[in-house]
């Protein structure tokens, strides 16, 4: 399906061909998550990582503006919903 970038991947890189197609699936993968899941993973990395609610929110809605179809900008009530319900 994403041959071209496959092919681009092995010719520029030290990928194999099997090796390049499973980095365009994983990176497809990461990028078809939905944004509340990607909310809700963040906030249980973050929270692991010792941050508050208050940072995590912050750098949650920061992070959202460099996924690859960047949402609506959400409120930190928006997000805390999204985590809490």
């Amino acid at each position: 399906m994403h041959d071209e970038l496959v092919d681009h991947l092995t010719r520029s890189t030290p990928l194999s061909r099997g090796e390049a197609l499973r980095v365009v699936q994983d990176v497809l993968a990461y990028f078809d998550e939905t944004i509340h899941e990607f909310v809700r993973r963040r906030h249980r990395e973050l929270q692991a990582q010792g941050l508050v609610n208050a940072e995590i929110f912050e750098r949650i809605g920061a992070d959202l503006k460099y996924r690859a179809v960047a949402p609506p900008e959400l409120t930190l009530r928006q997000l805390r919903r999204m985590v809490y319900g």
